[in-house]
C-alpha cells in the first residue's frame, strides 16, 4: 500500500483555479470594481499530469493547464486546482471567510 498521493485528476477534466484568500479587500464599491479587473477567474482542461522532482528525494504533484482564455498550457501544483463542479461552493465558502 502506497503513502505517496496520488492524482486527483486525468487529462481532460475541466478545472478552475481555487480562490484565493489573499489579496486586496476594499471597502468602497468604485474600488472593488478596480480591483475586480485583476481578479479573473481561470477555467481549463487538463492536458497533462506529472511529478515534478524538488530538492532532494521530494517530489510534486503538477498539472500543466490550457486555460480557456490562453494560447498554451501552464504549469501548476495539483492542490492550487479545483474540479469546475466545485468551483462555485469553494468561492461561497471564500466570501464567507472574508466577511463579504
Amino acid at each position: 500500500m502506497s503513502t505517496k498521493a496520488q492524482f486527483i485528476y486525468k487529462v481532460g477534466d475541466r478545472v478552475a483555479e481555487r480562490p484565493k484568500t489573499h489579496g486586496l479587500i476594499a471597502v468602497r464599491q468604485e474600488v472593488k470594481a478596480r480591483i475586480a479587473q485583476y481578479r479573473s477567474q481561470r477555467y481549463g482542461t487538463v492536458v497533462e499530469v506529472r511529478t515534478k522532482f524538488l530538492t532532494g528525494k521530494r517530489t510534486m504533484k503538477v498539472l500543466m493547464i490550457q486555460w480557456d482564455h490562453l494560447k498554451t498550457p501552464t504549469e501548476h501544483a495539483q492542490c492550487r486546482i479545483c474540479p469546475i463542479e466545485v468551483f462555485p461552493q469553494l468561492m461561497d465558502q471564500t466570501c464567507a471567510l472574508l466577511g463579504e
